[in-house]
């Protein structure tokens, strides 16, 4: 990574995890602040890039480029959006310079990155694209209950809370299941736990890491009110499996 410095003509999807900045790496910070340009995506519905905010300090003289895109399942216009910033990209790495593009939590995990390295990959030489990992949300809010994820022959199911039906079949397949975007499910989430006699092993951190935002509840339905918002965290545990002999 020549001594963590951002190389010309080299991309990085750099994830900056859940928010705060001391739980950045230091190949991370490393390289944002050594970077020409720093690519910060946000979606319409915010005013800022919380990506940026947890790097702020590490912005001086870095080029910031602000990436608007909309949260919506219209696959045309997403790939629309992310086809003019790799376009950007290519265009700036071919001019010899480093591009970071920032995201919260880990580049790979339900990230904006993912879009971009689908679209870079051909485009761009192999060893010009790299990806830095950071601390995803449900890492997050595992530590925040002190409780472990797996244990022994456990299987973890990560997935989004969007479809009820589904989240229903996963509670059948896993030791312990971790949504995302459960904000706006959590009634029709609490209501499914009851009926499996699951609501009491089920753990919910919003906005984690997020200073004042932030909200824990072992009891989900402290947050069926839908007040606090789209980055909803659950981690249901179902049981455990004992070691084969």
């Amino acid at each position: 990574m020549n001594n963590g410095k951002a190389k010309p003509g080299h991309f990085y999807a750099v994830g900056v995890g859940p928010g705060s900045p001391d739980l950045l790496t230091f190949r991370a910070a490393n390289l944002i602040e050594s970077a020409d340009i720093v690519i910060a995506p946000r979606s319409k519905r915010s005013e800022t890039s919380l990506a940026l905010k947890t790097v702020e300090h590490l912005i001086t003289s870095q080029q910031v480029v602000d990436h608007v895109y909309a949260m919506n399942r219209d696959y045309t216009e997403t790939m629309k959006l992310w086809n003019e910033m790799a376009e950007l990209i290519i265009e700036q790495s071919a001019k010899g310079k480093s591009i970071v593009q920032i995201t919260l939590g880990d580049p790979m995990v339900y990230s904006t990155s993912c879009y971009l390295l689908k679209l870079l990959h051909g485009k761009l030489d192999h060893e010009n694209i790299c990806v830095v990992p950071g601390i995803s949300a449900f890492q997050t809010v595992a530590s925040k209950f002190g409780e472990a994820l797996t244990i022994q022959e456990d299987r973890m199911v990560l997935m989004p809370a969007t479809n009820i039906d589904q989240v229903a079949e996963a509670l059948e397949h896993c030791e312990t299941l971790v949504l995302y975007k459960a904000g706006k499910k959590i009634k029709e989430l609490a209501d499914l736990l009851k009926e499996k006699d699951l609501l009491e092993n089920a753990r919910l951190v919003c906005y984690a890491e997020q200073g004042e935002k932030e909200f824990m509840a072992h009891d989900i339905l402290e947050a069926a009110d839908g007040k606090h918002g789209y980055m909803s965290t659950v981690i249901v545990y179902i049981n455990r499996q004992e070691w084969k002999k």
